[in-house]
């Protein structure tokens, strides 16, 4: 894999056998033993992902606040320091630049953390927006390495390995914290529907770090159980929910925009004429009937006609059933509408469901 970006734990996956893959032009693992365990092991215990890809783009300045307003969906005047807000950045036309994570330091410094694919489009997007703000933008992804560590035990696992108390983390808050001289920046916000932990820091202190929890038997899991737990937890993923040819609204994410409040961003005219004249499709559950996989691109009928297309689909492994998210023209996304899907040239029944699947879990 020439040419490909290799994180810091690139040594450590490779002493594990993993599966390596390009992945934004990262070389990153897909899955070190299978994704049907590894996925299993965040349902019910703990794993941890290297996520160090993830960009992180940094804005300082007397008017941060007022510019990271601007250029992001969701408020960020009323968090507090420390607090983190889920949203996203928009083109002028109301579609989707990336989804991202702003974290508060003040309100002269914020950190937005990006989609690994998207860090180049992100930086240049935030600075041809900056000119009326008196702002410092800085892409500092190379300063940072990232563990994700999530699951059900994920909070006892690490008092006991790094003696760390997270207990009064508060989901969407993050702290900093000493580790064997190490500063940490440790938030509480996860990607797989589970409890989790993002852990922040120099390349030195995060191979160290991994190398701990590996010894604590935490589960190394790869980019694919990732995709199959954020998929079940109706998490989207650019490229497939939200993209540049699709807006928020569309894809059902409309309580992380501030369409109602006396703010303007960057997209909201657009936003608030597509409501005016109201949406023309969406992204909603699906699930089918019968034992297939429903495959992102696979179009949907409603009888003959073409109405759709998968955007994430699997059988899923907590579920043990064929379930999608698919972005449905009106007036087919009400719930209970009988649809096929083809696979394979063949028409797979199944119908359209809310996008809540881990209620489903047993």
């Amino acid at each position: 894999m020439e040419n490909l970006i290799e994180t810091s734990l690139y040594d450590e996956h490779i002493k594990l056998g993993a599966k390596m893959v390009n992945f934004a032009g990262f070389n990153m693992p897909v899955s070190y033993t299978s994704i049907k365990q590894e996925h299993k092991a965040v349902r019910n215990n703990v794993g941890m992902f290297d996520v160090s890809h993830m960009g992180e783009i940094i804005i300082t300045g007397k008017e941060a606040q007022n510019y990271v307003e601007f250029i992001f969906t969701n408020k960020v005047y009323s968090l507090k320091p420390g607090e983190i807000a889920y949203g996203m950045m928009l083109n002028e036309e109301g579609t989707v630049v990336d989804d991202l994570l702003v974290y508060k330091f003040s309100k002269e410094e914020f950190l937005l953390v990006v989609n690994a694919s998207n860090i180049g489009k992100d930086y240049n997007h935030l600075v041809e927006n900056s000119e009326d703000y008196d702002v410092l933008i800085k892409n500092a992804s190379d300063d940072y390495s990232e563990i994700a560590i999530q699951g059900p035990k994920t909070e006892a696992k690490i008092l006991e390995l790094l003696d760390i108390n997270l207990a009064d983390l508060k989901f969407f808050n993050f702290k900093h914290y000493e580790y064997r001289s190490h500063r940490l920046l440790i938030s509480r916000t996860g990607y797989t529907g589970e409890d989790g932990f993002e852990i922040y820091g120099s390349s030195e202190a995060i191979k160290n770090l991994w190398k701990v929890f590996l010894e604590g038997e935490v589960t190394p899991c790869g980019l694919g159980s990732r995709d199959t737990l954020r998929f079940e937890a109706n998490l989207p993923l650019y490229g497939h929910e939200i993209s540049s040819d699709i807006t928020p609204l569309e894809a059902g994410l409309k309580y992380f925009v501030k369409i109602n409040s006396n703010f303007d961003f960057l997209g909201k005219q657009a936003l608030e004429e597509q409501i005016e004249n109201s949406l023309t499709r969406r992204v909603v559950g699906l699930e089918l009937t019968k034992k297939a996989i429903p495959r992102e691109g696979y179009i949907v009928y409603k009888n003959d006609k073409e109405i759709g297309y998968i955007t994430t689909g699997y059988y899923s492994i907590s579920l043990d059933k064929p379930i999608a998210l698919a972005m449905i023209n009106r007036p087919y996304t009400k719930k209970g509408t009988e649809v096929s899907v083809k696979i394979r040239g063949r028409m797979i029944p199944g119908f359209i469901r809310d996008k809540k699947f881990l209620k489903d879990k047993k």
